[in-house]
């Protein structure tokens, strides 16, 4: 596996990277070639691998240990988990494609991650299933091809920005390409844990597919540092538009004030929250898992006591394929004749009558 990342990894490298010293932290290659993995917790579900610079960052946050660190609870499976927690293989006509809403196909780049989260969703594919870019990657641009209802791709995986520049290109021009995409969206994590990956090279590629966005996972305010900072200013000065995706995490993030904080963090660096979302059910996550009331309650504390902007999507998707529904605490109460009841952010009562 380490071998199969080096050759995607491995290219002519720019004069600047060239400069840069073999350890630096400025290098990307550098901190993919030199994560972390060695850990003492046995029968792990998703292997345990951490960039150099992430590694710093959650050795001074308790809270991101835990999304990052293995634990024997891991082991504990409970009986609604899933091996596949949202169906995804069921919405699989091809490799690489997953086709459940009408008009939007989700494309699956690569199996592998700069660092692998505790609760990964597709645990069930990390560093498992090669992904071959030349035959898959091939069946699922045709397929996209091929169906005209499509206009929305959301490039994913794994994550697509630990393959090189050139391979992400060869994706974004194929997909461009065909009149019918109207936009591309990249769903990653490496700004986060690997902001060095964002270098000028990257932004030149990106900043040629537009309209193109990207949906980033940020998990607590303690993951924007200076140099996330930098990398996501500098894709937002490349005109691409950016949001956040958070996923709901007991001991971690379940917090109003926590949630509040992130996402006042995110605007000031023009990171539109968009979704928090319940934790899947995948196998051995359950001690990560909250009630759904308390997404509901951090919902009620961030509506009206914070700007419209900072209050994202409360989101559950569903298992086996369900889809993503939307879920806001209850404002409406009853209605009496032509005339609506409500309450609002303070449970202060107010009515709204139809002509």
């Amino acid at each position: 596996m380490e071998e199969h990342l080096e050759k995607m990894i491995s290219r002519e490298k720019t004069e600047a990277e060239l400069e840069e010293p073999p350890g630096s932290r400025l290098n990307w290659h550098n901190q993919l070639g030199n994560r972390i993995t060695e850990t003492d917790v046995k029968n792990l579900r998703v292997p345990f691998a951490i960039t150099p610079y992430y590694f710093d960052v959650i050795s001074k946050s308790e809270a991101l240990k835990k999304t990052m660190m293995p634990s024997e609870q891991e082991c504990i499976i409970k009986p609604e988990e899933l091996r596949d927690s949202l169906g995804e293989e069921h919405d699989s006509p091809v490799k690489c494609i997953v086709h459940r809403y009408p008009d939007r196909v989700l494309f699956l780049a690569t199996n592998m991650c700069a660092s692998y989260c505790r609760y990964c969703t597709r645990s069930r594919i990390i560093e498992n299933d090669i992904i071959d870019i030349e035959e898959d990657w091939d069946k699922g641009l045709a397929y996209i091809r091929e169906h005209k209802e499509i206009r929305d791709v959301i490039i994913s995986g794994g994550d697509p920005l630990v393959m090189p520049d050139t391979n992400i290109e060869y994706l974004l021009a194929n997909l461009r390409e065909m009149e019918h995409i109207e936009i591309i969206r990249i769903g990653t994590k490496v700004p986060v844990v690997m902001p060095q990956r964002i270098t000028q090279d990257l932004i030149d590629v990106l900043k040629k597919y537009h309209p193109l966005f990207m949906s980033i996972h940020f998990t607590h305010p303690d993951e924007i540092t200076p140099e996330v900072k930098r990398a996501c200013n500098k894709l937002a000065d490349a005109g691409i538009p950016l949001g956040s995706q958070t996923v709901l995490l007991k001991g971690v993030n379940d917090d109003a004030e926590i949630m509040k904080k992130l996402m006042h963090e995110l605007l000031k660096i023009r990171v539109r929250p968009y979704y928090i979302y319940q934790a899947d059910l995948v196998a051995g996550t359950s001690h990560f898992r909250t009630p759904i009331e308390k997404g509901l309650e951090i919902i009620e504390k961030l509506r009206g006591w914070t700007s419209g902007y900072a209050v994202p999507q409360f989101v559950v998707d569903l298992p086996a394929g369900g889809g993503k529904v939307s879920l806001v605490p209850e404002y409406f109460l009853y209605k009496d004749g032509n005339k609506y009841h409500f309450r609002n952010f303070e449970g202060k009562r107010y009515s709204y009558q139809e002509a």
